[in-house]
């Protein structure tokens, strides 16, 4: 549903190549030191990697790269499978690679 005033569908703008590819990088929490991720964190990175994409881990959060409508919906059940498996909190910064 768009709200009224608005402006065009922001998903895909007339002046961007279609389709948009973008940068997710995302944070699980609590945070918590270790060898290996927490299972919630392993969670997301399970279901991310399952629906084709490539994930980078780091020692703070994790990247995925891809086709923006493939980004999201793939971050959503990531995000369902972290919370499933203990997260409290999740954070995601989207960028429009160039």
């Amino acid at each position: 549903m768009r709200m009224l005033g608005a402006g065009p569908n922001p998903r895909n703008p007339p002046d961007y190549p279609s389709p948009v590819e973008v940068r997710a990088e995302f944070a699980v929490y609590p945070f918590e030191e270790g060898e290996a991720p927490p299972a919630y964190v392993q969670a997301a990175i399970d279901s991310l990697r399952a629906a084709g994409l490539a994930v980078e881990v780091g020692p703070f959060g994790q990247v995925v790269v891809g086709e923006m409508d493939e980004v999201l919906a793939a971050l959503r059940d990531a995000q369902a499978a972290a919370l499933d498996a203990g997260a409290t909190r999740l954070a995601v910064n989207l960028v429009r690679e160039p």
